[in-house]
């Protein structure tokens, strides 16, 4: 074959073979299957009284944090779990690659649609609240569990908030989340099964000590921001406001009122 159409065909098949490397090692990944008894949370052990809502009633229980999936934006509209002190470890686990959610009906959105959009993958339940078992780490790795997020965004004030959680989850004993993006207004969209982009992203952090409730609740912009979180603090009447979501409708009236009014970020030691 003449040298000269031998160079671009390389060229070619080397493109392809790159485009698709990601399938070619997914398939040697061990994807998240049942998980043995000693390992496992059961979704049921989820206190319910703590799960909110659905708009779409497409509620999908897995064993480490339960997730109310929308079709129309093809991710979770929330995500529920207890952090409790005991999951709070520093197991480094291999990262697996993003799999589709079977438990989704309707399918959740392939990860190809994240490739080269300039948005990460954001975990809503992020995969450092998951570290005592590699069964919970690799759960997180669900595309449902995902969302586009600006890079710098993810990287900077949504993590801070993150470890934040975390360091609430050891000093209160365990706290119950609740997080996703916000899925209204006009949002981009990225990839073939056009994956809306939430320009807010919404964290709900509750405590009960007690028979105490204490609430503390952020809507943050999806951009890079060097703020400090306690900016976006919020009462989760304005969260309900904005994402159309009836959060924590199991809890008696009396404490869900109470609750979702709270913005008092003092109880929660900031001074």
């Amino acid at each position: 074959m003449n040298r000269k159409y031998i160079y671009p065909l390389v060229i070619i098949i080397l493109t392809v073979v790159l485009y698709y490397a990601d399938d070619l090692f997914e398939k040697d990944i061990t994807s998240v299957s049942d998980t043995s008894i000693a390992t496992q949370r059961n979704s049921e052990e989820f206190d319910d009284t703590f799960l909110s809502a659905s708009t779409t009633g497409a509620i999908v229980k897995h064993n480490f944090y339960t997730l109310s999936y929308s079709e129309a934006h093809e991710q979770a509209e929330w995500v529920a779990y207890e952090l409790s002190k005991s999951d709070l470890s520093r197991n480094d686990f291999k990262r697996p690659y993003f799999i589709e959610d079977n438990k989704v009906k309707t399918k959740s959105a392939d990860w190809r649609n994240y490739k080269n959009s300039g948005y990460d993958r954001g975990h809503l339940v992020p995969a450092g609240d998951r570290r005592m078992s590699i069964e919970a780490y690799n759960e997180t790795f669900f595309t449902s569990n995902i969302s586009p997020q600006d890079r710098e965004f993810n990287s900077g004030i949504w993590n801070r908030l993150e470890q934040k959680v975390r360091y609430w989850a050891d000093k209160y004993d365990g706290v119950y989340v609740v997080t996703g993006g916000v899925l209204k207004g006009d949002m981009k969209t990225i990839g073939d099964e056009n994956v809306s982009v939430p320009n807010e992203f919404y964290k709900i952090v509750v405590d009960v000590t007690d028979g105490n409730y204490k609430a503390i609740s952020f809507i943050i912009p999806n951009r890079p921001s060097s703020q400090t979180f306690y900016k976006y603090v919020v009462s989760i009447d304005e969260i309900e406001a904005k994402t159309g979501i009836d959060f924590f409708p199991n809890l008696p009236d009396s404490i869900e009122t109470s609750l979702e009014q709270q913005v008092d970020v003092k109880v929660w030691g900031r001074k």
